[in-house]
């Protein structure tokens, strides 16, 4: 089977889709299958062109093309970065050999347009990985005006790529009844969650941990919020339960990773006086995201309200491979909300309930044998059922069963019809 993926971030970016697809292409590469990616040749949000033009990693035929020329500069300059790379990406498309099928991500927003052209020009079977939808999410955030020509526009776009692939896979629950609420017939939803892996995310000892160590935590219970601070993420509510929490010596926060959100992380930081309680540090490299994510007791995972459905942060599976405790603030109809509860792995609080946010992080400081507990049941869940052999097997089941043309087959492990 040959396999194209097309995402503006692939290897050796840190972004989590380029991660993802990254496990997927060498995972079907393991399995026998040609695999090529195309990708920009930019670090996502930074400017210029930093990496190759082509190589082969793991096995992986890699093309990159265009560049960022304005890295996160402002949604006029993003918006022209975007174009550059829908153009060239097109191209290369449309120039390689046919694939059997093709992935189309969602970064940029609406790079699955790719999609239906291939499989028109080329007969190449099209796969729509839905890992965040585009208008709904600057909708929702407040940043495009519904009903507006633009939203009208876009959402007639997304919803011709959904109808048009061949499958559209999603990340849960919420997204499968939003997707489904778009007129995607059934048969075309398939629920693939994402995932970490067991083997690489292995829970680290206190004593053994050089975070702990490094930001002298000692022997006090460390809630850490780590990966992308974006638009879709709720971060007053743990920033005023931090603030309510500063007094308490037996507890420190940190606040590592990037993204929109997180000059307002580090302002109110700075406006209250938490230096001495909350630890900012940037993204830090995959090889150390065991350590990193095992120095924490605890973890935080936000969603704002309106937005579940329209994506699903995918941070809650490598805190269940550290075999830690998550607590998510949103809605308890996400996806993460229900995984968390039905797990019995952390708590589930509303968007700006501060005081239940704060009872639950004490009564995990107070109960540390309880707080265990919780962490060997996350890492029970993730390896029962949301660890990548169990994903990247559903993924290959699906895309062999397309690139066959035979009747569906009933969903196994790891995949479900949504």
């Amino acid at each position: 089977m040959r396999v194209l993926m097309i995402n503006q971030v692939f290897y050796p970016d840190v972004a989590a889709t380029a991660q993802h697809g990254h496990d997927l292409a060498r995972d079907l590469v393991c399995h026998g299958h040609d695999v090529t990616a195309i990708a920009s040749r930019s670090i996502y949000g930074r400017k210029g062109a930093a990496l190759p033009s082509e190589e082969v990693v793991d096995g992986i035929r890699i093309h990159r093309v265009g560049r960022s020329l304005f890295g996160k500069a402002g949604i006029t300059a993003r918006i022209a970065d975007f174009f550059i790379f829908y153009v060239a990406a097109t191209l290369k498309a449309l120039m390689l050999p046919r694939h059997d099928v093709v992935i189309c991500f969602t970064t940029p927003p609406f790079i699955s347009a790719v999609g239906p052209i291939l499989r028109r020009f080329k007969k190449t079977r099209f796969v729509y990985w839905v890992m965040d939808l585009y208008p709904d999410l600057p909708i929702a955030c407040g940043v495009m005006k519904p009903g507006s020509l633009a939203s009208r526009f876009f959402e007639s776009l997304n919803r011709r790529c959904l109808k048009a692939a061949d499958a559209d896979v999603v990340l849960g629950r919420c997204m499968a009844d939003l997707v489904r609420s778009k007129g995607v017939p059934e048969d075309k939803i398939r629920m693939i969650g994402v995932w970490s892996d067991q083997e690489e995310v292995r829970p680290v000892p206190r004593d053994e941990n050089s975070y702990r160590a490094e930001w002298k935590i000692e022997d006090r219970m460390l809630v850490m919020y780590s990966g992308n601070f974006g638009i879709g993420h709720d971060v007053a509510t743990f920033l005023e339960a931090a603030r309510s929490l500063q007094h308490d010596d037996g507890i420190r926060f940190a606040f590592v990773g990037g993204g929109k959100k997180k000059a307002e992380v580090e302002a109110f930081v700075a406006e209250h006086g938490l230096e001495s309680t909350c630890i900012i540090a940037p993204y830090q490299p995959r090889e150390r995201l065991d350590e990193l994510l095992s120095a924490a007791d605890l973890h935080l995972v936000s969603l704002l309200e309106g937005v579940e459905g329209i994506m699903v942060p995918c941070k809650l599976f490598g805190i269940l491979a550290a075999g830690r405790p998550a607590l998510y603030i949103g809605s308890e109809k996400s996806e993460i909300s229900r995984v968390v509860v039905e797990n019995d792995c952390g708590a589930s609080v509303r968007q700006g309930d501060v005081e239940g946010l704060v009872e639950v992080i004490r009564g995990f400081a107070d109960d540390p044998t309880a707080r265990e507990a919780a962490g060997e049941r996350a890492r029970r869940a993730l390896i029962e059922e949301h660890g990548a052999d169990h994903r990247l097997a559903a993924w290959r089941r699906l895309l062999e069963e397309i690139t066959k043309t035979t009747a569906a087959s009933p969903a196994r492990q790891g995949e479900t019809r949504a």
